[in-house]
């Protein structure tokens, strides 16, 4: 593995975070199978992605990552019991019932993207996310189940699936912390964690003690530390596995 300088100011190259990325999906793949994958989407206008030293566009994406937030508080159920009679007369002893029960459970779907950021020369973290409600009715012993696609979540709603700490944040940075604003390969708006500080703060995580100083960082592995901290922000923890350089 190549690596950082101990001069290295926290940023990395376009070519870098392609690289980077190769490696950050194949250690999630390995470490992390449970959850969905993560995936390279290329530019429109960019080239195949590939592990090499080619400049390469494009962004990782990771999709429809379920929080399920909530069933009916009541759990509420409905009951019918239709009796006919005719046919109790005819059959002279069984009733004839009919017994409905409903569920409505609410989800919130999370679509993530890492995508690099020219400017800052860092990687950022763009998401969006949707409600779906799930409608389930059981009639005896058959069960139906009818998938009601929703709406766009707003700030105040993601804020209460965020962790305790990063909800705190929000509260105290609001439009600093989180913004809203185009997606540069979508052009369509998406939330962001804002990237200001990211090459102070990954300076520090990589090289703050005398090891990672003297040895530096390998570049393979930015997305990888990077991800560590960034996606606790909102709930998705890094295996500790996909961390270690031999791995």
């Amino acid at each position: 593995m190549s690596c950082f300088s101990s001069s290295w100011d926290g940023t990395l190259s376009q070519n870098d975070f392609s690289v980077a990325a190769h490696v950050f999906t194949e250690r999630w793949e390995r470490n992390n199978s449970s959850s969905p994958s993560w995936f390279w989407v290329n530019s429109p206008k960019g080239t195949p992605f590939l592990a090499s030293s080619q400049h390469v566009e494009g962004y990782l994406s990771l999709e429809s990552m379920c929080v399920l937030v909530s069933a009916e508080d009541s759990n509420e159920e409905s009951c019918t019991v239709e009796e006919e009679a005719g046919f109790s007369e005819i059959e002279g002893a069984a009733d004839s019932a009919t017994l409905v029960q409903s569920n409505r459970h609410e989800a919130h779907y999370y679509d993530f993207h890492i995508v690099y950021s020219a400017s800052y020369r860092v990687p950022v973290l763009y998401f969006r996310a949707y409600c779906s409600v799930m409608s389930m009715s059981c009639v005896n012993i058959l069960i139906f189940a009818e998938c009601i696609d929703g709406r766009p979540l707003l700030l105040n709603e993601i804020e209460k699936d965020l962790p305790a700490c990063s909800s705190k944040v929000l509260l105290e940075t609001k439009w600093t912390f989180i913004t809203q604003e185009e997606h540069p390969f979508l052009n369509r708006p998406w939330y962001k964690l804002h990237p200001c500080g990211t090459s102070e703060w990954m300076k520090l995580l990589c090289l703050g003690d005398e090891v990672a100083a003297k040895n530096g960082l390998a570049i393979e592995l930015y997305l990888v530390s990077w991800f560590s901290v960034v996606g606790q922000v909102v709930g998705l923890k890094t295996p500790l596995e996909m961390v270690k350089k031999s791995v």
